[in-house]
C-alpha cells in the first residue's frame, strides 16, 4: 500500500474545507476532531520528548551535561548546546550505547549534530512528532493522514485494514489505526527502514521497530497529546514509553519546502547538491 500522497492534493483538501470526517468510530461511538475549523498543532519549540511518571523511558540529557536549546538559551540568557545522551540508561544495546558515545564525543569536539530533518530527510517514527513546527490532520471514514508543515511530510494512517504480511521498509513504516472513546486516535506502525534515529540525541534503532500511538484530546480539545510506545528488540532491552503535547491554533497549512543538503551546512561527508548560479525565470 502507498505511504505517501501529493502535496497538492493535501493542499486541496485543507483549503476546500469539506467536512469529512466519519461519522462514528469503530466501536460505534463519537470521533475526535483533530482537524475542522483550519486547526493546526503547534508544538511549542522545544524538540524532546516527556518522560512517563513510570517505567522506562526515552533517551534523555546527561544530567551532569544539560541540554540547553535555543528556545532556553534566549528565555534564560545561558549559552546554547549540543545535546549529550544519558549513557545510563537501562532500555540500551551495548551497540546503541556506543553509537550514542561516538555522538556525544562528536558534540564535545564541536561537530554540528544535525537532525535528520536540517538536511530534509523524513525523521520516521516516533521522531517526527518531535518537530516543533506546526502539525496538521486529515480525517476521512478510510484514512487519518498526519502532516508536518515543515516540507509537507505526509503519514498516512489506514483505519480499515490490518497490516500487511511483510511490508516493504520505508521512512514512515506502514501505520494502521482505529478510534477509541470519542477522544482518542490509536495508531500501530511498523515496517520502518533504520536509516532514522527514534529521537534528537541519534539514537539508532533496526527494521525491527514498533510504534504504538494514542492521540488523545485533552484540556477540553485545547491541547493534543500523544503517549506511545516502542519496542525494538533488535536496539532496546525493553519497551519504552514517552509522550509529547501540541497547542491548538488557528493555522492553514503554508508552503515550506526543502532542498536535501542544498548547502552542506554542517559539511558532513556528503556533496551540496548543486545549485545554478543564476536563476532561469
Amino acid at each position: 500500500m502507498p505511504r505517501f500522497t501529493s502535496t497538492a492534493a493535501v493542499i486541496g483538501i485543507l483549503y476546500a474545507g469539506v467536512a469529512l470526517l466519519p461519522a462514528l468510530a469503530a466501536d460505534g461511538g463519537a470521533i475526535p476532531d483533530f482537524s475542522s475549523n483550519n486547526t493546526g498543532w503547534d508544538g511549542g519549540g522545544e524538540n524532546d520528548f516527556t518522560s512517563p511518571k513510570s517505567g522506562p523511558g526515552p533517551v534523555t540529557s546527561d544530567p551532569a551535561e544539560p541540554y540547553i536549546s535555543n528556545f532556553t538559551a534566549r528565555r534564560t540568557g545561558q549559552a546554547p548546546n549540543w545535546r549529550i545522551a544519558d549513557l545510563t540508561n537501562p532500555i540500551l544495546k551495548p551497540w546503541v550505547v556506543d553509537a550514542l558515545r561516538q555522538a556525544n564525543d562528536d558534540a564535545r569536539n564541536g561537530k554540528a549534530m544535525f537532525t535528520r530533518e536540517a538536511r530534509c530527510w523524513p525523521q520516521g517514527v516516533p521522531a517526527m512528532l518531535l518537530n516543533p513546527i506546526l502539525l496538521f490532520f486529515v480525517q476521512t471514514p478510510k484514512e487519518v493522514w498526519i502532516l508536518q508543515q515543515a516540507d509537507h511530510r505526509v503519514r498516512r494512517v489506514y483505519l480499515d485494514q490490518p497490516h500487511t504480511a511483510n511490508p516493504k521498509p520505508s521512512w514512515f513504516g506502514e501505520s494502521v489505526g482505529h478510534y477509541e472513546g470519542g477522544d482518542t486516535l490509536v495508531v500501530d506502525t511498523i515496517g520502518m527502514n533504520d536509516k532514522t534515529f527514534v529521537d534528537s540525541y541519534r539514537t539508532p534503532h533496526t527494521t525491527q521497530l514498533h510504534v504504538v500511538e494514542r492521540f488523545k484530546l485533552i484540556d477540553g480539545g485545547k491541547t493534543l497529546e500523544v503517549d506511545f510506545t516502542v519496542d525494538d528488540p533488535g536496539a532496546f532491552n525493553m519497551p519504552w514509553s514517552a509522550s509529547k503535547r501540541w497547542k491548538r491554533v488557528k493555522r492553514t497549512l503554508e508552503e515550506e519546502t526543502c532542498a536535501e543538503n542544498n548547502a552542506t551546512f554542517f559539511k558532513y561527508e556528503v556533496e551540496p547538491m548543486p545549485q545554478a548560479d543564476k536563476p532561469d525565470f
